[in-house]
């Protein structure tokens, strides 16, 4: 897998999600995850979530009270908040690194293979990215051996 927005020889790429240069939605999140293979929709603790062979690749991750206790006093970041996960707490490291504006991670999900997205300030590529890494992640390896032909 690569980080999002960085280069990839596996996957062909398509224009962007239809928000352009606006700011992204967990509509647009929709779209991208409705391109994938055998993704199904639910909800998971009251929120929005996409899976793939069972597994959740993606799904809305407002802030829990406590979330926002560990903050201190830095302010969280705003707006909608999307949890995607990556292959290993190797590629974390690395999708953090690509895209520090957008991508983030806290407290609640050290050693856990996700990071967080600020849909406000991710662009159109680095998601598209972001989600079909995570349904790679998360798709059984035969569904996605096939997907990345």
């Amino acid at each position: 897998m690569t980080a999002p927005g960085g280069p990839s020889a596996s996957r062909a790429r398509r224009p962007g999600p239809q928000y352009g240069k606006g700011m992204a939605t967990l509509d647009d999140v929709a779209r991208l995850a409705a391109e994938l293979p055998e993704v199904t929709v639910g909800e998971r603790h009251g929120h929005r979530t996409w899976f793939a062979g069972g597994k959740a690749f993606a799904w809305d991750r407002p802030f829990s009270k406590a979330d926002v206790r560990r903050f201190g006093d830095q302010v969280p970041p705003d707006g909608t908040i999307l949890a995607v996960r990556v292959e290993d707490l190797g590629e974390k490291e690395a999708v953090l690194a690509a895209n520090p504006d957008a991508f983030f991670t806290i407290p609640h999900f050290d050693g856990y293979s996700a990071v967080l997205i600020q849909l406000g300030k991710v662009s159109a590529r680095a998601l598209r990215d972001a989600v079909t890494d995570g349904w790679l992640a998360c798709a059984p390896p035969a569904l996605a051996a096939k997907h990345v032909r």
